[in-house]
């Protein structure tokens, strides 16, 4: 019962918004080295690639343990043009397997070794990751990326993280030695100064100064059911520890963030922009007004998939497409 609540509130409730926004390609696929397919299948063997919400399809058996096409293949070897694997760090409430559908298997089509992990899975739990506090499962990302390394002898990866794939992380390269670990660093809807949720972080801040008896046990209750959720907003502890030294792009790290402006889980969306020499700061509306997609349909999206294989190996970089992305299934492609 637990888990199916949690689901429902963190996933399902958000899958209503997303469905509003549903990413729909047709036509050719993004990576220049592509097979054009019909209808929103990029096919290019060994795997297909679908850019919907389609491609999430049920929740695969095996849960947390179902790895997305093209990812954890352990004898997967770097090439000299991709030299880094790629590690993938799902968002809360998700699982591997669905949080990548689509980038998966178009980073494992483009020539890369990809890896991808379940994290922050409470006891007993199998289908909704993420809820562990960030500081633990940031442990769990450096056993996983030790791991890649040995697995392939590469020296570093590169890191693509979605949502609260895109804040652990920076605990691990900020307080773990990531940084010595990590290249490159592509962010989808990225959270770094937390969001306000309209309102929410100003409300909870008032109601602990005012009503600090009733403050703490509620506070104690949210903790038990999701370890990482008071973490995200504006303000929190966890992120004011973190950015303490006032460093949010990691030295030694490059840092490509892509964000929406139909974000309506980071309010606002500029919570995910880092102003520094090793950033770059994309809005997907600013390469193609076309695109709708908004938190979790970034993570499907033909526009920041050309992104995310653009800052991954930027000396090959292609043109993004802009393909319109609307409500439903069957939108039309523009050329």
């Amino acid at each position: 019962m637990r888990a199916f609540l949690v689901r429902v509130g963190l996933v399902a409730a958000a899958m209503t918004l997303s469905i509003a926004g549903a990413t729909t390609a047709f036509g050719a696929g993004v990576a220049h080295a592509s097979v054009p397919g019909t209808n929103s299948v990029y096919v290019h063997s060994p795997y297909p690639v679908l850019f919907s919400a389609a491609s999430v399809g049920p929740t695969p058996i095996g849960g947390a343990a179902a790895s997305p096409a093209g990812a954890n293949n352990w004898s997967c070897k770097p090439s000299a043009q991709h030299p880094d694997p790629v590690v993938l760090v799902h968002g809360l409430g998700a699982t591997m397997a669905e949080n990548w559908s689509t980038m998966s298997p178009l980073l494992a089509d483009n020539g890369y070794c990809v890896f991808a992990l379940t994290y922050g899975l409470d006891p007993g739990e199998n289908y909704v990751g993420g809820l562990e506090p960030m500081e633990v499962s940031s442990q769990q990302l450096a056993s996983f990326i030790d791991k890649v390394l040995a697995a392939t002898g590469a020296a570093k990866v590169d890191l693509v993280g979605h949502s609260e794939g895109t804040v652990m992380p920076q605990y691990y390269l900020k307080r773990l030695g990531g940084a010595a670990k990590v290249n490159r660093y592509v962010a989808l809807a990225p959270l770094y100064q937390g969001t306000t949720l309209y309102g929410l972080s100003a409300g909870i801040t008032a109601f602990e100064t005012y009503l600090p008896s009733m403050a703490a046990p509620i506070e104690s209750l949210v903790a038990s059911e999701c370890g990482s959720c008071q973490s995200f907003l504006n303000g929190s502890a966890f992120l004011t520890n973190l950015y303490r030294d006032g460093v949010y792009a990691v030295p030694g790290v490059t840092y490509t963030t892509i964000m929406t402006r139909y974000d309506e889980l980071v309010v606002p969306y500029t919570s995910g922009e880092l102003h520094a020499p090793n950033a770059t700061n994309i809005i997907v509306q600013d390469q193609c007004p076309l695109d709708f997609s908004e938190h979790l349909t970034l993570a499907w999206d033909p526009v920041a998939a050309q992104d995310i294989l653009n800052a991954l190996d930027p000396g090959d970089a292609q043109p993004v497409p802009c393909t319109l992305v609307l409500p439903g299934l069957g939108a039309p492609t523009f050329p």
